[in-house]
């Protein structure tokens, strides 16, 4: 429980640096997903359903505080969560490698998820200027970032459960 309480935290801090800190920068011509590295981090550290979980909690304070239709980004943060935690059990956390693949893969899921019911329904075709600006700096800039905090969420993930399995081990 207290896991989890730490997780959604973190999750709100990483939603008000996102969305106030990150669009005051005048240098970034593209901002780093935040939530969809939690997201997908913790899924691959912790499994399916604690993907899921973080995936619904973080499209929840995107659709919240966002724009459109209710529940938009929460299936994409639901799927994205799940799909990265069935790879739980194919590969060693520790090592990056994969997890960078997986940035890669959900930004450009997440980015051309946006692009289609967002843009191309309203028959904006051009999704080489869509490419060019939006999604190729916002891949590069969520893949950066994924190399710092992917390590500090294992990090934190690692020192819960040391602290869960001392309260356990002390308790009985």
């Amino acid at each position: 429980m207290k896991r989890i309480l730490i997780n959604l935290f973190l999750m709100v801090v990483a939603f008000i640096i996102q969305n106030c800190i990150f669009p005051l920068l005048p240098f970034l011509s593209a901002s780093p997903n935040l939530l969809l590295i939690f997201t997908f981090s913790l899924g691959f550290i912790h499994g399916k359903e604690a993907g899921m979980l973080y995936g619904f909690f973080a499209g929840l304070l995107t659709d919240l505080f966002g724009g459109g239709p209710f529940g938009f980004y929460s299936l994409l943060y639901v799927y994205i969560g799940y799909v990265n935690g069935s790879f739980t059990q194919y590969y060693y956390e520790d090592y990056i490698t994969l997890p960078l693949i997986l940035s890669i893969g959900n930004e450009l899921a997440y980015n051309l998820y946006i692009y289609v019911f967002r843009f191309l329904i309203r028959k904006r075709l051009d999704v080489l200027y869509y490419l060019k600006n939006i999604i190729v700096p916002e891949i590069i800039f969520t893949v950066v970032t994924t190399l710092l905090l992917y390590r500090l969420f294992l990090f934190i993930s690692r020192k819960l459960e040391e602290m869960e399995q001392r309260r356990d081990s002390n308790f009985v």
